[in-house]
């Protein structure tokens, strides 16, 4: 059986669905283990979130992790992040991207290392450098891993230091937008039977959970609390906020007072989500807020023709990490931001 070492990980469950002519039926689901409690297992597949009674679990065990995205995925996806966080003032080294917005937030002022830099790699290190000291800031990179391997060893040989490391988290939208799946669709004996596909109904929001409001410009308050989660709000700051074709400001109220807040770009050739800034206030906090917040941006990325959603969040923020494991999101690929030495 499963243990609490194992939430996170790829697992596959085998259940007792019932018995058809004196044979024991059984189904198989593969996903990451969410939850582990004494009563129910909860696991993220494809199809959705699936919750088991752990009385129906013959056998359950971990297994390998599922097979890395290709080089030309994660591009991919660190370009449909670019898109969706867009700094003001940006260069190209080849195919490298440098950007700068004041130095609000590390994904807006680093450059990123995603392809030719048309030129050595220690030549490529050294313009970017030059790059961010004419702007007068310090430089960052981020790198994607293991994508950015080379690059990395690179500035170790440097003494560039490292920030925590960031998940890129993906999940499919429809497990964002459906209910979680108890019963599989199909079983039969020996066979595997995952959920099913089709997308049902949206859930109901927790009882009592005021509606969330979708606007295309921020408001002030909205404003405000961004402000206090990430340090003020340089002018660059809206420019990155809002400077997207598709882009919405969710708000939750509670008589009339902003409680929780979030916001979804539609980039990547219309394909990604992506979700961030994702703030709910303290006082308002383990009242389904934040979850009303995402699943509102889910129907709207649906309703653009998104088919998959994205964030990235702090390795170790790890009730962030929990609530998005919970909403069926895993790791797509890590990055981590290096940190120019002080000259």
């Amino acid at each position: 059986m499963l243990r609490q070492q194992d939430v996170g990980h790829r697992i596959v469950v085998r259940r007792i669905v019932g018995i058809r002519e004196g044979r024991t039926l059984f189904s198989d689901a593969l996903g990451e283990l969410v939850e582990l409690s004494e009563t129910h297992i909860t696991l993220s597949t494809d199809a959705g979130p699936l919750r088991v009674p752990v009385a129906e679990v013959h056998r359950a065990k971990r297994v390998p992790p599922a097979r890395r995205p290709t080089a030309a995925a994660v591009v991919a996806l660190e370009l449909a992040a670019d898109e969706a966080w867009p700094a003001p003032v940006r260069g190209r080294l080849g195919d490298w991207l440098l950007r700068w917005a004041d130095g609000w937030t590390g994904r807006a002022n680093s450059a990123l290392p995603a392809g030719d830099p048309d030129r050595p790699l220690p030549a490529a290190l050294d313009a970017v450098q030059r790059w961010y000291a004419e702007r007068g800031g310090s430089a960052l990179v981020n790198t994607p891993l293991p994508l950015a391997a080379p690059v990395g060893a690179e500035l170790d040989a440097r003494g560039w230091t490292s920030r925590p490391p960031v998940l890129v988290q993906t999940v499919p939208l429809r497990t964002l937008t459906a209910p979680p799946e108890t019963v599989p669709a199909d079983v039969h004996p020996g066979r595997v039977a995952m959920p099913a596909a089709a997308d049902p109904p949206p859930p109901a929001s927790p009882a009592g959970t005021p509606p969330v409001t979708l606007t295309g410009t921020p408001t002030d308050d909205w404003l405000a609390i961004c402000a206090g989660r990430k340090g003020g709000l340089p002018d660059a700051a809206r420019h990155v906020l809002t400077a997207v074709d598709r882009v919405r400001f969710a708000e939750l109220r509670v008589d009339g007072r902003l409680l929780a807040i979030g916001r979804g770009t539609v980039t990547g050739g219309g394909r990604w989500l992506g979700l961030g800034l994702l703030e709910v206030l303290p006082e308002a906090r383990r009242r389904g807020f934040a979850t009303a917040v995402v699943r509102a941006l889910a129907d709207w990325g649906a309703d653009e023709g998104a088919a998959r959603a994205f964030l990235q969040v702090e390795q170790s923020n790890t009730g962030a990490v929990t609530l998005y494991r919970r909403l069926g999101f895993t790791t797509h690929h890590t990055y981590l931001t290096r940190v120019a030495p002080t000259a």
